[in-house]
């Protein structure tokens, strides 16, 4: 989704055919629009900022889920042995 700055205002960019055949194939591989990929480019330039970083839904689903809990890199190695045997 586009970050909550404000108002969404249109932008025209001209480019060759087979650049936007590409990109509007990756954005249907990301289940994006071409729109939200160049916003998401152009959000990326220049100096940071104190937001928190856009997460997809699953991934901030799970932020903080551990917290208070103590995990270790073995126990989590033991965890892939077991559950892949």
């Amino acid at each position: 989704m586009y970050p909550l700055y404000g108002m969404n205002t249109k932008l025209t960019l001209r480019m060759d055919e087979t650049v936007v055949r590409k990109a509007k194939g990756e954005a249907r591989r990301r289940g994006k629009s071409v729109s939200q990929m160049v916003s998401e480019f152009f959000d990326s330039l220049g100096p940071r900022d104190h937001r928190p970083p856009m997460l997809p839904p699953l991934t901030r689903s799970l932020v903080g889920v551990l917290k208070g809990h103590k995990v270790s890199e073995e126990d989590y190695i033991a965890h892939l042995r077991k559950k892949h045997q």
